[in-house]
Formats: C-alpha cells, sequence, structure tokens
C-alpha cells in the first residue's frame, strides 16, 4: 500500500461517501493552547469511517466473490459499514459479532440486512469463528484492518485532511488493529513529510503501542469505554507500516476518553463513542506537547450506546462538580428537613436525590444525617452552599 493506491481509493470512492468536513474549534483551542482541527467521520451515514475502507473492498469483489457474498468480524462499525454497502450494491453479507458489542450497533447492523451472529466476549473469539464460517460457506473475509485495500480506503482520511488543513503539525488518530492509522500516516508522510502522526491508544488495551516501543504486550480482561479499539493484537500488515510511518504511540486512561466525549458533546454538539474521542483525550491529556502547533484530531465514529453515553454525561456532571453529593446533619425533629431545604433553595441550588440515615452515622440519637445529590453551577457554587448551611446551624460536607 502507497499513496497511489490510497488515491486511486479516493476516485474509486467519489461521490458515494461523505467528504467529511475538518474544521477548526475555536473554543477547544483557547482551552487547549493550540489550534485545534476536528475531522468529523461520525458525520459518515453510518456515523464511522469504516465505510471508507469496506466500500474501497467490496467495490473491487469480481463477480463470484459478490455473487456468494461476505463475511466480516466486528465490534460494530466495520459491521455497520460492510452491512450498509453490502445492502446497497445487492452483495449478501454476515457479520460476526463480540457478544458485549453495544445493542446500538448491533441492531444499526440488522437494519440493513446482514445476518448477525453473536460470539465471543472479545475481538479475537470472534474472528476465530468467523474465520471457520467463511471456510465453511465459501464466503469472502473482509477484514476490519488488516487488509491493504481496507487500509487504503481509510487512508482517504489523510489524504483530505491535508488538503483541508495548510501544514498541519501533528495529525492524531486512534489505534484498534490499525488499519485507520495505517493508511492516514502513509497519505500524510507522501504529502506532508513534516507533520508528525500520533497513535492514541487504551491504557487496558495498549499492545500496538508496546510493540511499537519494542515492549512485550500484555493481556486485559477489563472493559472499556472505547469498545472500538479493544484489540488485543494490530495487523500483521498494519504493524510495520505503523512502524515505518507513526513518529509516536501513547495512552490515554478510561477518565480522559469519558472526559473527551463530555466535552465534544457539550462544546462541539456532537456524538462521538469511547474510539472517538481517544484522539482529542490524548490532547487534553499532555497539553504541553501540543502547545502552539496545528493539530489535528480524527473523531472517528459516534455509535456510542445510549446506556454508555448517560453514564458518561452524568458522570460528566459529577466531573465538572454540575451533580455535588453533600452530607448534612440535621436536629431529628418535625420540620428540620424543611428547614434545611429552604436554606439550600435560597442559595441557587436544587436537590436532584435525598436520603434519610437515621441508623447510620450521626452524632447523636436526637439528629439524623441526611444525604443530597445538589445541582450547581460549578466548583465555585459549592463553596457558597457550604458555608452557608454552616451559617445556618448545619454540620455540611461533601461526600
Amino acid at each position: 500500500m502507497d499513496i497511489q493506491t490510497i488515491q486511486a481509493a479516493h476516485e474509486r470512492l467519489r461521490g458515494q461517501i461523505i467528504h467529511t468536513p475538518c474544521q477548526q474549534s475555536f473554543t477547544l483551542s483557547k482551552l487547549l493552547g493550540c489550534e485545534l482541527f476536528i475531522k468529523f467521520e461520525n458525520q459518515q451515514f453510518t456515523a464511522s469511517f469504516k465505510e471508507r475502507g469496506a466500500l474501497n473492498a467490496l467495490l473491487q469483489l469480481d463477480a463470484g466473490q459478490r455473487g456468494s457474498g461476505v463475511i466480516a468480524m466486528s465490534a460494530g462499525n466495520h459491521a455497520q459499514a460492510v452491512a450498509y454497502h453490502g445492502a446497497r450494491l445487492g452483495i449478501p453479507v454476515t457479520i460476526v459479532m463480540p457478544r458485549t458489542t453495544p445493542n446500538a450497533k448491533v441492531e444499526q447492523t440488522r437494519v440493513h440486512g446482514a445476518e448477525v451472529i453473536l460470539f465471543g466476549n472479545q475481538f479475537e473469539e470472534a474472528r476465530a469463528h468467523t474465520l471457520a464460517l467463511a471456510e465453511q460457506r465459501r464466503l469472502t473475509l473482509l477484514h476490519p484492518f488488516d487488509d491493504e485495500q481496507v487500509m487504503a480506503g481509510q487512508g482517504t482520511v489523510g489524504l483530505e485532511i491535508v488538503d483541508q488543513v495548510r501544514h498541519p503539525d501533528v495529525v492524531v488518530v486512534p489505534v484498534g488493529g490499525g488499519g485507520l492509522i495505517s493508511g492516514v500516516a502513509t497519505a500524510v508522510k507522501a504529502l506532508s513529510p513534516a507533520t508528525r502522526v500520533v497513535g492514541v491508544q487504551m491504557q487496558r488495551f495498549d499492545t500496538a503501542v508496546k510493540l511499537f516501543c519494542g515492549e512485550s504486550p500484555g493481556h486485559s480482561r477489563l472493559a472499556t469505554v472505547a469498545e472500538g479499539i479493544a484489540v488485543k493484537q494490530p495487523g500483521e500488515r498494519t504493524m510495520p507500516i505503523i512502524r515505518r510511518n507513526v513518529d509516536a504511540m501513547v495512552t490515554v486512561s478510561e477518565e480522559a476518553v469519558e472526559q473527551a466525549i463530555f466535552v465534544l458533546l457539550e462544546i462541539e454538539k456532537t456524538v462521538a463513542e469511547g474510539a472517538g474521542a481517544a484522539a482529542l483525550a490524548a490532547v487534553q491529556s499532555d497539553r504541553t506537547s501540543y502547545a502552539g502547533k496545528r493539530v489535528v484530531v480524527v473523531l472517528s465514529g459516534g455509535n456510542i450506546d445510549m446506556m454508555i453515553l448517560s453514564s458518561v454525561l452524568q458522570r460528566g456532571m459529577v466531573r465538572t462538580h454540575r451533580l455535588v453529593r453533600l452530607r448534612v446533619e440535621i436536629p431529628d425533629v418535625p420540620g428540620a428537613l424543611a428547614d434545611m431545604a429552604r436554606v439550600i433553595g435560597s442559595l441557587d441550588s436544587n436537590i436532584i436525590e435525598i436520603h434519610h440515615q437515621r441508623a447510620f452515622g450521626g452524632s447523636s440519637v436526637r439528629a439524623t444525617v441526611v444525604e443530597l445529590v445538589l445541582q450547581m453551577r460549578g466548583e465555585e457554587q459549592i463553596s457558597q452552599v457550604l458555608a452557608g448551611l454552616v451559617a445556618a446551624g448545619y454540620e455540611a460536607v461533601v461526600c
């Protein structure tokens, strides 16, 4: 795979996928101290960059392969891409997905008419089952990342970035199996050699980072908010390309990715899945490395399960001190709770939850401990509410 292969893929895909915007976020640029541009791949029809590689591979099947059908293993985004474009081209599609795949991705794959088989708990288990089915049913395997035509399709993201952002200093790309960064790095280095390419993995799934650094990878059984890049082993074809064209590989924490999802929704009004937010999480986690530079982050996808998104938003509200839990001791007499609520209301804070603790806690048998979840404007209001409660004669602490 080289720049010519990627350019050929770009022509092949013209008019069949969305040429996604790559726009500067002026708010995030100011907050992070750099010129930050976001490549919005979540605006593809299936909300992921995976359409590029899947379609590029599908368009190059011969008549016999199209008639027999294709099979793919995927945590969701590759599955949706193959299912959607397979249906559009009249190619039968079978998809194998891990049982842990968010329900939104499963249903969004089925809606395009693909046969969906749930097998195993992680990608490698689904992969082994997929290979067996491909042989049994004589189906063409469309690998999600370890395929040159798939990588070339993903590389069109890099072509567009170089065309859309003049002289980027750094392009930051999420990494699972390595298909996206292999294509993007190949394109960027060919057209803008001075631009650094940085890959991002989760701390819990960092095999590509370890291999890149010459270390022995471990194996994680832990869950991650970024299941789209929770790949135990990068591709045999992708890893040499990563070593050749990528300048650095870093990891980010679960909390950093959750914060990035929250920030993208609040500031950019755009939905990112965990993998899609990983690149921004890397910049937020290491601001000094990107300070003063022109930085492009690839928002690779937006297919996040609604329950996960709900939890991320709630946790984000806690981290930004807009939901705060207090413990207040009040007299165990009629009207005491109403008096405390009146004080809190006068301080412009809204009570979201309230719970009495009579048997646990309390310095006196004549007192009761009340645990409250309050809606706040931020950290400054916490101090105001605590001071107001103390002034009214209550003992109050943040839980």
